[in-house]
């Protein structure tokens, strides 16, 4: 496949020949990628939580049986002795659910939140090829982002940009980057917002916008407010391709690192 190289100014610096984007498109197994790829932290109580207590199983009712809660006129759940007189017991209900210092009746079970999907390097290797052609079309990408459904877009896909606008200031660098990606510059820069509805108490209270994932070389080094930039080493197929395709722009030498990177893996 032949890409553009563009310039700071947005113009076309060079063309270049590359196999990256040329994968037949596979959006099932992106789907399997990016699943497997889900990470959730489990969390559970301590397994013998509200157990550790020396409490008997069910109190009986049975006449003249040691023991036994016959004419106490208390429940038959599990109790612990604090004291006992003779066959005076004072018992207090203990592990269960209910009583005090019990345990918890359906706890969080850390099973259900390890991630069991697997997939084969040969399987991911694809998915990852698969994603990066997937976006490469602009078709897909306005799938992605509601706000550019009606607009008709004149830049060629993938955004290639040299190695120079990672030299410039913040502003400049914002500046060069919404010169280059005219089309887009409504959805380049990541806004935040607080989110509607319950969740804000659930521990998730701000929902953040897609924006632009600049992906740059091994070696290289850049950090902007609101622009998500990742090297090669760090990629991984949901940031690119999770929920659709993701609006990318690579440098020259994310390309090269890229091509580097299957090569090595006997691509």
């Amino acid at each position: 496949m032949k890409a553009q190289i563009l310039d700071i100014e947005g113009k076309k610096k060079a063309d270049i020949e590359t196999n990256i984007f040329n994968e037949p498109l596979r959006e099932d197994l992106i789907q399997k990628a990016v699943e497997a790829e889900k990470i959730k932290q489990p969390h559970a109580p301590f397994y013998l939580a509200g157990k550790q207590a020396s409490a008997s199983g069910k109190i009986r009712h049975g006449r003249r049986k040691w023991k036994t809660a016959y004419g106490k006129g208390i429940s038959r759940v599990p109790r612990k002795i604090f004291w006992r007189r003779g066959t005076q017991f004072y018992w207090q209900a203990a592990t269960i659910a209910s009583a005090r210092g019990g345990r918890r009746a359906h706890p969080p079970k850390i099973l259900s939140m390890l991630n069991h999907i697997k997939i084969n390097k040969k399987e991911r290797k694809k998915a990852f090829l698969s994603a990066l052609a997937l976006i490469s079309y602009i078709d897909e990408v306005k799938k992605k982002y509601k706000t550019l459904e009606d607009k008709k877009i004149e830049a060629k896909l993938p955004l290639i940009i040299e190695n120079k606008i990672l030299n410039l200031k913040t502003k400049e660098f914002l500046e060069t980057l919404n010169k280059i990606l005219k089309d887009f510059s409504g959805i380049i820069i990541q806004k935040k917002n607080i989110r509607a509805g319950r969740g804000k108490s659930r521990g998730r209270k701000y929902r953040k916008t897609a924006g632009l994932l600049l992906i740059i070389g091994n070696k290289e080094n850049k950090k902007i407010k609101g622009v998500e930039i990742k090297k090669v080493p760090q990629l991984r197929i949901s940031d690119i391709a999770s929920n659709g395709a993701r609006l990318t722009a690579f440098t020259d030498t994310a390309i090269k690192d890229l091509e580097e990177k299957f090569k090595r893996e006997g691509k």
